[in-house]
């Protein structure tokens, strides 16, 4: 049986190492590439793409204009993480704000019926690094996962193809697990 291929996309993130080996746990081969060097489209070699955090604003929608159009172009299940989820939300017309700074494990409420915490229970904890929230999901997607500060800790377009994540999944076990539930997706 062959792997599933995920392209890992760094926008810069200090955990690169970790999020792949957490993907390559799952079952998966993972190719990383740059934001700059994304390409214009996954024709069949990958089975998801998954996009890290970002140690800088997601505010540069020209930057990530070819990232955009890869993650809104393709048909196969994307997961942005921190500031890859960021990205997702402001190209989609979301705004983000300023909120308290929050590093370490933080709990969160999550929607159970979604797939993606098929392992999970209703409060997890996830692992934070931020200082900027997405306040409300932009249109064509919603919220499925909130905790006090965030009310849009986890996100899912309308079509349940891109998900993103407010935390670093790459860590805690709660992490690995939405994870696998992702992994769900495109195994």
């Amino acid at each position: 049986m062959t792997k599933p291929r995920v392209l890992v996309v760094n926008n810069g993130t200090l955990s690169l190492p970790q999020l792949r080996r957490r993907l390559e746990e799952l079952g998966a081969d993972t190719d990383t590439v740059d934001a700059a060097s994304v390409p214009a489209r996954v024709d069949g070699r990958y089975q998801a793409v998954v996009l890290s955090g970002t140690k800088v604003r997601a505010y540069d929608q020209a930057y990530y204009g070819p990232l955009v159009e890869l993650v809104t172009g393709t048909d196969v299940p994307v997961l942005g993480i921190c500031g890859g989820m960021q990205i997702i939300a402001l190209a989609a017309g979301g705004r983000m704000e300023e909120g308290p700074q929050r590093v370490g494990g933080h709990e969160v409420q999550v929607d159970t019926e979604e797939p993606l915490f098929a392992y999970v229970k209703p409060t997890v904890t996830v692992f934070h690094r931020h200082t900027l929230y997405l306040r409300q999901a932009p249109p064509g997607f919603r919220s499925i996962g909130r905790s006090e500060h965030a009310p849009v800790e986890f996100l899912r377009s309308d079509d349940g193809r891109i998900h993103g994540s407010q935390a670093h999944l790459e860590f805690r076990r709660d992490g690995l697990e939405i994870l696998r539930g992702f992994a769900q997706q495109y195994a």
